[in-house]
């Protein structure tokens, strides 16, 4: 009997990215170009499916391009960039179609490996999305048949990168214009534990024996799409995974399944058990590791310590040799596992599924297959 059964959380105030501001500001500043009529208010349909009501600010008219901007609102969660204005400046272009590109405070991608390719702006693929898809609505009404630039600018990111991991990843000259479902889930870090300990009580009082667990978006949509479960089955922990365990331990829960992407739990070979950015980010080093212990030269070692993203790290792996790959990742999943049992107290079953959105599945642990059975129902 399947009882993985989601409960309401407690509220916290949302709020919205900075690919939300972007594509909000395009669709102004389309809308005042076209239209020639002043925008101080805009809807935004967010990929959450929440509609956003936001307000235009400092708007500035030219004869053949509109700039205007929306000001950031990270609601409970303490992002550095709440507060930020995001700008969109939108002109005529002799291309036909919606052509989108970064301005001042957007930074350039510098190495393989992220979302966009080298020598692209920092505007991740849903938020390019966002905008092109509300700027061709105005398009569409005014029977625009001229093609659009729209440039994103961020005056004070620039500074703010220097707050993130940009640097590191190879994004330079300024913040990325980032976001998954257009909405920011608060991430007050008492409050999100607090939350998840309700999730899992409430589940616990139901009679659950057996819990799965993802960090976020991405593994909701893994066992979405991949593994055909409906993603409210499980609980997110967002990057608290050992405290969610610690949880699941003092309730009782008999086993739990992991299920996570690979820059989250790639960070549980080397016992963090709190995988947010802040507290470190060892995931190269930590590959690279198991890559060397599975007979990778010295070359490839380098380059994958010299990667950005994960992704990148298999990619390189797999073209020198797959079998070392499979070996290599076989092992961070031996390594993670053996952690997260010692984190649980081998009191409580724990299995784990480690997946990439490129590559699919890459470490699954002896009963994760098991357990996937049970959270079905079969």
């Amino acid at each position: 009997m399947n009882e993985f059964i989601i409960q309401d959380r407690k509220k916290l105030r949302l709020g919205y990215t900075t690919g939300s501001c972007a594509a909000a500001a395009s669709k102004a500043a389309a809308y005042m170009l076209l239209s020639g009529r002043r925008k101080e208010h805009i809807s935004l349909e967010t990929p959450k499916g929440i509609t956003l009501e936001l307000d235009i600010e400092d708007i500035e008219t030219a004869e053949n391009a509109v700039s205007c901007a929306v000001r950031k609102d990270a609601g409970d969660d303490p992002d550095i960039t709440d507060g930020a204005l995001v700008y969109s400046r939108v002109g005529f272009c002799s291309e036909p179609g919606v052509h989108i590109d970064g301005g001042r405070g957007v930074g350039r991608v510098t190495k393989p490996g992220l979302d966009q390719p080298v020598g692209s702006a920092a505007i991740n693929s849903v938020p390019r999305s966002m905008i092109s898809r509300n700027v061709e609505e105005v398009m569409k009404l005014f029977d625009c048949r001229e093609g659009l630039n729209v440039v994103i600018s961020i005056p004070d990111g620039e500074e703010l990168a220097k707050k993130t991991f940009n640097p590191r990843l190879g994004i330079v000259g300024g913040i990325s214009v980032l976001g998954t479902t257009g909405i920011v889930e608060p991430m007050s870090e008492k409050a999100l534990v607090d939350t998840i300990r309700a999730e899992l009580s409430q589940r616990r009082a139901m009679g659950c024996e057996n819990v799965l667990l993802t960090p976020g978006n991405y593994g909701a949509e893994f066992i979405k799409t991949a593994l055909r479960i409906d993603p409210e089955t499980a609980v997110q922990t967002s990057n608290f995974i050992g405290d969610s365990l610690d949880i699941c331990r003092e309730l009782g829960f008999g086993r739990v399944l992991l299920i996570g992407h690979i820059g989250k739990l790639v960070k549980l070979a080397g016992n963090m058990m709190n995988t947010h950015s802040k507290y470190g980010d060892c995931r190269m080093e930590i590959i690279a590791a198991h890559a060397a212990a599975a007979g990778a030269d010295n070359k490839l070692v380098a380059d994958i310590l010299g990667c950005v993203a994960c992704d990148e790290a298999v990619r390189l792996m797999r073209e020198a040799d797959p079998a070392l790959e499979r070996a290599a990742l076989d092992s961070v999943t031996k390594r993670a596992q053996a952690n997260l049992a010692r984190r649980a107290g081998y009191e409580m079953g724990v299995e784990m599924i480690m997946f990439s959105k490129e590559y699919g599945i890459l470490g699954e642990t002896g009963n994760a297959r098991g357990y996937l059975n049970i959270i079905r129902g079969e």
